[in-house]
């Protein structure tokens, strides 16, 4: 397969918001992020989100971020978009992001509104400029009131699209009304954020998912995107309800990244499922769970 950009979907239509796999004494392993990043592109992806929330960018550093953006473009960025987080609540700090993303030789920057400091929207735009000003890649923008409290208002991405770099959104607030008006109004790519909320997205006119349930079956997320396109609706609706047991998984926690890293280490695709503190890696009672519901959902053969 070989990386095609089209202005419905300037990212592709199934993007991994990726782990960052870590050692055992905490720094990132590179190697196992390149591994990782060729089965995701191997089994169903067409993009990667690099240093997102889920490749727990609060707490890596930018070195460690460029050295995996420029290992994994490396191995590939012919046949994937690999888009780098520039998310912080500095806005100086997020444009140094940018630039060393772009630097790194990513295709793209997924930019979130600035979290904690609660700016007016004058200020999430202003924010938000600044960033994709930084560099001449293509910006996903990421609204995710859950995690940063404040989203982007209306009348801010009505602004925001005119800019000639803002070109697509992943969502992450649930509201497919407020979808369906600001995707036909602003003409920007639409991206579900949520996997459980695919479907519901698609049809008020997403294009595709940043997902996390990709990691582990990302060739039938594929196919689900496929049939929607093909006009199949009922079954994408058949296949997607075959996946709902691995999303509620990956998700149910509410911690994806854990879920995510924890059950590519059972599966044998990790080597390690070490985090950073703040995050914490499993207890013995949900590596237990974890370890019954990979069995049950046919993705681990039981003992």
């Amino acid at each position: 397969m070989v990386r095609t950009d089209t202005p419905g979907r300037p990212f592709g239509s199934l993007l991994t918001a990726m782990v960052t796999p870590m050692s055992p004494d905490g720094s990132v392993d590179v190697d196992a992020g390149v591994a990782l990043a060729r089965h995701l592109v191997d089994h169903g992806s067409d993009g990667l989100v690099l240093n997102g929330t889920t490749g727990e960018a609060p707490t890596t550093h930018a070195p460690e971020k460029a050295d995996l953006v420029s290992a994994v473009v490396e191995a590939v960025g012919d046949r994937a978009h690999v888009l780098a987080g520039a998310g912080s609540n500095d806005t100086a700090h997020a444009v140094r992001m940018a630039e060393q993303a772009a630097e790194a030789g990513a295709h793209g920057l997924l930019v979130v509104t600035p979290y904690y400091s609660r700016p007016s929207q004058a200020g999430v735009y202003a924010h938000t400029a600044a960033v994709a000003d930084a560099t001449d890649l293509p910006v996903m923008l990421y609204d995710v009131p859950g995690r940063t409290v404040v989203r982007y208002a209306p009348a801010t991405l009505d602004r925001l699209a005119e800019h000639p770099r803002v070109v697509a959104v992943k969502d992450a607030t649930g509201d497919t009304q407020a979808a369906l008006r600001a995707a036909a109004r602003t003409g920007l790519a639409w991206y579900s954020g949520d996997d459980g909320l695919l479907l519901p997205f698609l049809a008020v006119g997403a294009v595709g998912v940043v997902s996390m349930a990709a990691h582990l079956v990302g060739d039938q997320l594929a196919a689900v995107i496929r049939a929607w396109d093909a006009g199949d609706h009922d079954a994408a609706r058949r296949r997607f309800v075959d996946l709902v047991p691995v999303v509620d998984l990956i998700a149910g926690s509410g911690n994806g990244a854990l879920r995510c890293k924890l059950t590519l280490h059972l599966l044998g695709r990790l080597p390690s499922a070490s985090m950073r503190l703040p995050q914490v890696e499993a207890d013995e009672t949900e590596i237990a769970e974890v370890r019954d519901a990979l069995v049950a959902t046919g993705l681990l053969e039981g003992d």
